[in-house]
């Protein structure tokens, strides 16, 4: 079953947005999910990763301090939490699940080790 990321829209820079990604019918464990963003003619670039499970989370420089990725077990449902926005955020942002679980964190900031994804919704930062 695809993962349906949702929650984007059109906000002025230093605004906030939060993205969510259901995944109907999927159950986690040791999983890792990830958030990706993709502008046009650029490769996918890593935003965040979270381990369902215990919750341990990484996060790219350019978002760190800024964004908050996060789940909730029982909705099933991961998110993003976006504050202090900037112009350079605007993307298509999507959402993954990884192949693999018990790696190093560096494995999970590559689009290529994920498997699963979302179709992606748009994020656009006025100036």
């Amino acid at each position: 079953v695809q993962l349906q990321a949702s929650g984007g829209g059109l906000v002025q820079a230093g605004g906030s947005l939060r993205l969510s990604c259901i995944a109907p019918g999927r159950t986690f464990s040791s999983h890792y999910l990830g958030w990706f963003r993709q502008t046009p003619g650029k490769e996918r670039e890593f935003v965040a990763r979270i381990r369902w499970n215990q919750g341990s989370t990484g996060y790219a420089d350019s978002v760190k301090g800024r964004f908050v990725i996060s789940r909730d077990a029982l909705k099933n449902t991961l998110y993003l939490q976006m504050n202090e926005l900037k112009p350079e955020d605007t993307a298509v942002y999507y959402c993954a699940v990884a192949r693999f679980i018990g790696l190093s964190g560096y494995y999970y900031t590559h689009a290529s080790s994920y498997n699963d994804w979302g179709q992606g919704t748009q994020v656009t930062v006025s100036s």
